[in-house]
């Protein structure tokens, strides 16, 4: 514990003491103030860079009265953000059993052990008090929040949409692309026991909640390839566009497999290329200079992606531009491809595939939920964040 913090806490509580002992004293009429032992002890605690011990002596001095109790709670706020979390429940808590404390400071006290429970990890005490505490009016808000961030950790989402709900009428902000997120958990937890005609409908509770809801295309499309009725897949993958296409690039590759599965390679092309006039993305690009390089050769493809890394650059599009190029190149020239290819290899090794808009936090998967911030949908592929000129 910082030594500088403990003795700005112990002021703090002393000040509070002080104020209070001199409110006692000039309702008896006292003349003569004498510091109490308790405060002398505490002072030997920290003088013996014994801190611990020196706080606990100098919270039993504080009388809990209308004159102190702010400060009790100021110093319970202070531990918790310090980490200090079972000294902000023990204060919090000694507030609550004063039979004589104002119900205005119970509710307080009662809010911010809620909140100390929940910064320990002790989700189930916390939730307890939060259902109690969200039927004051001054803390509902705050309350219904805590306990959505409850059911999202302990992965309730039938309580967390109901939570949800409340929380959009009480803030009369719309909660239902959240809301949309929790039937998609719940859909996935359904496939995961096998049970996909319970997923299928969750699914379609998600686009009801939301109907931008892109996981839940995907999640309907992967269900369907698994029917072998890859037309409804497309149908699902295709509304990705409209929903969302910063997302676009998800559903490319099951995309290609619906149409490679119905024997359907040209209309697939067609599509592509269809798309990629309106959203020019590397992983459309990737798709079909493949499907080019297969019936037409590495060179066409190679001028394909040339033409596109002309007007759109990108590390990836001149990797891909590279790795086609070589198979047609020999000599002086090949070696120095192998040279840039390996340097645009250990560039893309390094760059993240996705980012939040939120936060910051990047990695090489896509999350739905921002492990960093706790946002929903704030995480990008990062190839859909970066400019087209």
């Amino acid at each position: 514990m910082n030594i500088g913090w403990i003795l700005l806490t112990v002021v703090a509580i002393f000040c509070a003491w002080c104020l209070g002992y001199r409110m006692r004293a000039s309702r008896i009429h006292t003349e003569k103030v004498n510091l109490p032992r308790d405060y002398l002890v505490g002072l030997n605690y920290l003088l013996n860079e014994e801190p611990d011990k020196a706080v606990d002596v100098f919270i039993k001095m504080l009388e809990v009265d209308s004159s102190t109790v702010e400060t009790h709670l100021a110093v319970g706020k202070l531990f918790r953000r310090r980490g200090e979390v079972e000294r902000a429940i023990r204060i919090h808590q000694n507030l609550i059993a004063r039979p004589q404390l104002d119900k205005m400071y119970r509710e307080q006290s009662l809010f911010e052990l809620g909140q100390d429970y929940l910064s320990a990890g002790v989700l189930d005490r916390a939730e307890r008090i939060f259902l109690e505490v969200v039927s004051i009016k001054e803390y509902a808000i705050s309350a219904l929040r805590a306990l959505l961030d409850i059911y999202q950790q302990e992965k309730a989402w039938e309580n967390a949409i109901q939570t949800a709900v409340k929380l959009g009428i009480a803030t009369k902000k719309s909660m239902q692309p959240v809301i949309a997120h929790y039937y998609c958990e719940l859909a996935d937890q359904a496939c995961s026991r096998g049970q996909l005609e319970q997923a299928t409908q969750y699914i379609k509770q998600a686009l009801e909640a939301d109907h931008e809801c892109v996981r839940a295309s995907l999640l309907q499309a992967n269900l369907d390839m698994a029917n072998s009725d890859y037309k409804a897949a497309l149908r699902s993958l295709k509304k990705i566009k409209n929903q969302n296409p910063e997302y676009l690039s998800e559903a490319i590759e099951t995309l290609a497999a619906c149409y490679e599965k119905l024997n359907e390679e040209e209309k697939l092309v067609t599509y592509l290329m269809q798309v990629l006039e309106e959203y020019p993305k590397i992983p459309i690009v990737l798709i079909l200079s493949d499907r080019i390089r297969h019936w037409k050769g590495d060179k066409v493809a190679a001028n394909f992606v040339a033409d596109y890394i002309r007007r759109y650059p990108s590390l990836d599009g001149l990797h891909l531009f590279i790795n086609l190029y070589l198979t047609n190149t020999e000599g002086r020239a090949r070696d120095d491809l192998l040279i840039l290819q390996g340097l645009t290899h250990k560039l893309l090794a390094d760059k993240p595939d996705y980012q939040c808009v939120s936060c910051g936090f990047s990695g090489k998967s896509l999350h739905w939920q921002c492990p960093g911030c706790k946002q929903w949908s704030s995480v990008k592929p990062v190839h859909s964040l970066e400019a087209v000129h």
